[in-house]
């Protein structure tokens, strides 16, 4: 499974309301991921977005708005994802024995969009907000329940299960995989997580290093172009 980044062009007045709201989606998926819910506002990610900051809060309201209907996105593409390999279980596609790890496969796969996890990841550390912990949670049981009873996995492995990803999440959110080069200790445990697909984290790391990086330049631009 490929799930590509939010494309970059601006977004237009022209577009269908629908993929409008798309795209703000992914470019706020990444913002939000990569500087917390705290950290950013609604004009950093217009201007990620290529737009202006009112239309931002014209379409979602307000920025808490705006980051729970990122944390459903994220949810909603992680159980599409899930339920895709339940199907081809059910439908004899896999074998039964390779559903945990198929389903690993399509968690990791979502690194290469790093704000789907690091966006949830975001959601679940604002969990003592009454707004976003009441969604936060009910995604999270939402992916339980899904793995217990729709893909039948017993209750213990799906608490392992759901151990790992939240391990995978840790990396990812201090960066591990753009800076463990060298290190004998850091390069064990990335393979432990991510095993045949760490080439894979790697390039989608190296990716979104490039994005952060242009998106860094781009903010200091407008912060030397802006008037006083």
């Amino acid at each position: 499974m490929t799930t590509e980044a939010p494309s970059e062009r601006p977004i237009r007045e022209r577009m269908p309301a629908a993929e409008r709201r798309e795209l703000i989606l992914g470019h706020a998926s990444a913002v939000f991921g990569r500087t917390g819910y705290a950290g950013t506002t609604t004009e950093q990610i217009a201007q990620a977005a290529g737009i202006s900051q009112p239309y931002v809060v014209r379409m979602f309201g307000t920025k808490e708005k705006l980051f729970v209907e990122v944390i459903e996105r994220a949810l909603a593409k992680l159980i599409v994802a899930f339920r895709e390999i339940i199907r081809q279980r059910d439908a004899g596609e896999i074998a039964a024995d390779e559903l945990g790890a198929r389903l690993g496969q399509a968690y990791v796969d979502l690194i290469e969009d790093r704000g789907i996890l690091m966006s949830l990841m975001q959601g679940f550390i604002q969990g003592h907000d009454d707004v976003i912990g009441r969604h936060a949670r009910a995604g999270f049981l939402e992916i339980y329940r899904l793995l217990r009873d729709e893909a039948g996995i017993p209750a213990d492995q799906v608490r392992s299960f759901l151990a790992d990803g939240m391990l995978i999440n840790t990396l990812l959110a201090i960066g591990l995989p753009d800076n463990f080069e060298g290190d004998e200790a850091a390069t064990e445990l990335m393979n432990l997580s991510f095993g045949a697909k760490l080439d894979t984290v790697l390039c989608a790391a190296s990716d979104n290093q490039a994005r952060d990086n242009q998106a860094s330049d781009n903010q200091a631009r407008d912060k030397q172009t802006r008037p006083l």
